[in-house]
């Protein structure tokens, strides 16, 4: 099942967006374990992103050929066990944690390659920068030298208006198109999950993170002490 869903997904963006760009399929591999994660690679899968750092750690070394992202919320004091080990950090979502990100690639001579958090919807279960806010937080975060902005990334609200869904979207990738205008490391608009990520790439986004489309509905649930 995995590798038909796999294969399906894959033949399904290989087309790439309207704007021309590949589409970067990002497994989401929160609670899947190292046999299934295997599968989707051998599969096709170049690319996967876990959740939870204790899961990225304790997988690490059990999965074998893929770049490897985060993808979730991520505490300053859980950086160290991503430091040298991880290709792109999908959330960063606040100063803090870029001042602590800065400290650790520094001291470690890494580089960390990482996207902008928006939240897109304002909402307030989430984290991230506002619209309206996240230039202004670029040209913030692109100052920290051991840190290499790559894009933004995005989750979009649950709603059943698609019209507003498209415009969230389209406000995303104008941002992110006046970014990569002057910076040439931005390459990645991150927007996409199983359940939207065809609009998202209707409107241009090139990285969508699918977990339940590629492996299906999850088994189990971990406590959440991460």
């Amino acid at each position: 099942m995995i590798a038909d869903n796999v294969k399906k997904t894959l033949a399904e963006i290989a087309n790439g967006n309207p704007y021309g760009e590949k589409i970067t399929l990002v497994a989401a591999t929160k609670t899947r374990t190292p046999e299934e994660i295997n599968e989707a690679i051998a599969a096709g899968v170049t690319d996967i992103g876990e959740n939870r750092v204790q899961e990225f750690r304790d997988k690490f070394d059990l999965v074998r050929g893929a770049n490897r992202h985060f993808i979730g919320h991520l505490q300053t004091n859980k950086i160290k066990y991503l430091i040298g080990k991880c290709y792109l950090i999908h959330s960063l979502d606040r100063f803090d944690l870029a001042d602590e990100l800065q400290k650790r690639a520094e001291k470690a001579d890494w580089t960390a390659d990482c996207l902008i958090e928006v939240n897109i919807g304002n909402e307030l279960s989430k984290s991230g920068f506002s619209l309206e806010n996240v230039q202004d937080a670029y040209q913030n975060l692109v100052k920290y030298p051991n840190i290499r902005i790559r894009g933004l990334m995005g989750m979009l609200p649950i709603c059943e208006d698609t019209q507003h869904l498209r415009s969230l979207c389209l406000s995303m990738r104008k941002i992110y198109d006046t970014i990569k205008e002057q910076d040439e490391n931005i390459c990645y608009l991150s927007m996409g999950m199983s359940g939207d990520w065809k609009l998202c790439v209707e409107c241009g986004s090139n990285m969508i993170r699918l977990g339940t489309s590629l492996f299906g509905p999850r088994k189990i649930q971990l406590p959440v002490n991460d």
